[in-house]
């Protein structure tokens, strides 16, 4: 996926940060966040788990490779949920937000970071990134229509 060009305070453009997230679920349907550690940029704030895309990175390789990193989980099956760019004062973030409809393994922190399983309730109250505000909405949206499961049809790839 190519970078978004975006532009800095002073007018020069910049390049926004790939970065790819996914949605996991346990059998209770709650979502799994994770708690930025100390010594990170915004540390202490819970985000879903992911991260930055390599490279000319095909999306789905860089989710599966991103969660078994930091969860140590692997991916099955996973479709594309959302797309957004979000701008904080010191960079803009594009984040490919991909729904997790099967893995194996059970999620454990890898990196260090508290992980908690939460339901649609906690999610909203969760203090996440301010980049995550849209993604609760559309996830909340989501389990409540029932639609978190395996897709009747299969989703084209996105590589």
């Amino acid at each position: 996926m190519p970078r978004a060009p975006e532009l800095s305070e002073a007018g020069a453009q910049v390049d926004a940060l790939d970065v790819i997230v996914g949605i996991v679920r346990d059998s209770a349907s709650r979502v799994l966040i994770g708690q930025r550690p100390e010594g990170k940029h915004m540390a202490g704030f819970w985000e879903f788990p992911g991260g930055k895309l390599l490279t000319g990175e095909p999306p789905l390789a860089g989710l599966k490779r991103e969660l078994y990193e930091e969860l140590g989980i692997v991916v099955g099956a996973a479709e594309p949920f959302l797309e957004q760019t979000h701008r904080y004062p010191e960079r803009a973030v594009k984040l490919d937000i991909w729904w997790i409809l099967d893995y194996a393994g059970e999620a454990r922190s890898r990196e260090g970071q508290r992980l908690r399983w939460v339901d649609g309730d906690e999610l909203a109250e969760a203090p996440l990134l301010p980049a995550d505000a849209p993604i609760v909405a559309a996830v909340r949206k989501r389990l409540a229509l029932g639609n978190s499961g395996a897709i009747a049809s299969k989703a084209p790839e996105r590589t």
